[in-house]
């Protein structure tokens, strides 16, 4: 009976490993540098926590019964400067043809990352957690 559970369990283990070291073995076979990749998925999750800090912050200076408001509208900054900086704010900044301003890759079309060896996801959700958290900042 426990053989039996024992061989079951790891079964599961290892079945729902399987998709992380696929997706690992992928990543190297694309030639990213995953040290990197890593590294800026991590700094852009600690930006994302700056969100938390900023509606605590906020939220600690007015009165308790307006809190929660506060807290929505951080959440809403956040969420519209995405979305704003997935639609327009991305072509503006790294767009490859305006002199002053990028005039190419709207809504992230045709477009591929300026750093070498990083994922253009990646690299587009680090930038983008700076858009949302500079809103958050300005409304505050």
């Amino acid at each position: 009976m426990i053989v039996s559970f024992a061989a079951e369990v790891s079964m599961t283990i290892s079945w729902s490993l399987e998709p992380i070291a696929e997706a690992l073995k992928a990543l190297q076979e694309a030639e990213f540098d995953v040290s990197s990749t890593v590294w800026v998925f991590l700094a852009a999750l600690l930006v994302f926590f700056m969100q938390a800090g900023f509606g605590m912050v906020e939220s600690g200076l007015i009165r308790a019964k307006n809190a929660s408001n506060v807290l929505m509208k951080n959440l809403l900054d956040f969420c519209f400067a995405s979305l704003g900086f997935y639609m327009f704010g991305y072509a503006i900044m790294f767009g490859s043809e305006g002199a002053f301003m990028g005039t190419s890759g709207w809504f992230l079309i045709g477009v591929e990352s300026p750093v070498d060896g990083l994922p253009f996801e990646i690299f587009w959700l680090f930038q983008a957690m700076f858009a949302g958290t500079a809103a958050t900042i300005v409304s505050g």
